[in-house]
């Protein structure tokens, strides 16, 4: 990875009509780097990674590439930078002809079928076994991994992934994962990747960054507990979930403040946790579980009444515990551990 940057981002504002939807004063993602970036719904994740792949342009600031400001006049680009879009489309062809057409697209036509068989092993996509398949034979997962095939056929010096593990299976998420991760090392490819699966994330990315209401506002995938909060008792403030269970959180700067929780703030037991004084002891469901990129740690993302929250333990305690997809948790925190953006 270069110190230099490949993209840099000054005085960025960019929305639609009156209402700016990002608000980014300045972003220096490295060459070669792999950054995440998480966030709510409506944040502006998939409106800035658009910004990025020269699709739309900043209604404000500028966006520069290597070192330079990009403008609206440039088309050259497009095969230096390549998005996955969340729900990418596939032309009504045959896998073959799916990943050679943007190749073909940008008069590369030399080795297409080498090429084309090289991205798809990547995928984990036996070329014999699928060059020949059209589009509306393939699963869910497999038609992801062709998209993203179709953008690794064309060697891009950054690829920009939206959500790229939505709607796949385990298995489809893993061979993903494992592919971008070649992709990197073999090419020195940057990536940014957009992605609510904050465990996978986590397991693919050097550097994460949160965007909250348009605004980066953590480095890092630090839980984000949105109000609206009501005083409770002993002076603490209250938040009250769908299923009835309660957040409980100190001193916010208002009702509508959204708390920030540190995934190492957070224990999990399997049963429940009698004689301690955290204030917050939630019943929740593993979803997703992975090899966090520290070694000997695992990366837990539990759902709390729907609501997502990341956290982690030692491979040695995950073992220990049982802890699988699907097992029921107790995460457990304290009010002081919430603080405030």
């Amino acid at each position: 990875m270069s110190d230099k940057p490949v993209y840099e981002v000054t005085g960025l504002k960019h929305g639609y009509g009156d209402k700016f939807l990002l608000n980014i004063p300045h972003l220096s993602i490295k060459s070669g780097a792999s950054v995440g970036i998480a966030g709510p719904n409506g944040s502006g994740k998939s409106t800035l990674l658009k910004l990025l792949a020269f699709l739309e342009w900043p209604s404000e600031g500028d966006v520069y590439y290597k070192g330079r400001a990009v403008t609206k006049k440039e088309t050259g680009l497009r095969q230096d930078v390549t998005l996955l879009p969340q729900d990418p489309y596939l032309l009504k062809k045959t896998v073959f002809e799916n990943v050679g057409y943007g190749l073909r697209m940008h008069g590369n036509k030399r080795n297409i079928k080498a090429k084309v068989h090289e991205a798809l092993l990547l995928l984990g996509l036996v070329p014999k076994k699928f060059v020949r398949r059209h589009w509306h034979e393939l699963s869910g997962g497999e038609a992801k991994r062709v998209a993203l095939a179709a953008r690794f056929v064309l060697n891009p010096d950054v690829l920009l992934l939206d959500e790229p593990t939505a709607n796949v299976d385990r298995h489809s998420a893993f061979l993903i994962k494992e592919a971008v991760e070649k992709i990197r090392n073999k090419y020195g490819t940057s990536l940014i990747i957009v992605s609510h699966d904050h465990v996978w994330l986590n397991s693919v990315t050097d550097e994460n960054l949160k965007l909250y209401e348009g605004s980066i506002i953590e480095h890092g995938l630090n839980n984000l507990l949105p109000g609206p909060w009501s005083r409770g008792n002993d002076l603490l403030w209250t938040r009250h979930l769908s299923d009835g269970q309660v957040i409980c959180a100190a001193d916010p700067p208002d009702r509508y403040s959204t708390a920030i929780l540190e995934p190492s703030s957070i224990m999990i037991s399997t049963e429940y946790p009698e004689g301690i004084s955290a204030q917050n002891i939630l019943r929740g469901t593993i979803s997703s579980m992975t090899s966090d990129n520290d070694p000997g740690k695992v990366g837990i993302e539990v759902s709390v009444s729907g609501m997502p929250l990341t956290c982690g333990v030692t491979s040695h305690a995950a073992r220990s515990l049982s802890l699988i997809p699907g097992k029921k948790v107790w995460v457990v925190f304290k009010a002081t551990s919430l603080h405030w953006h």
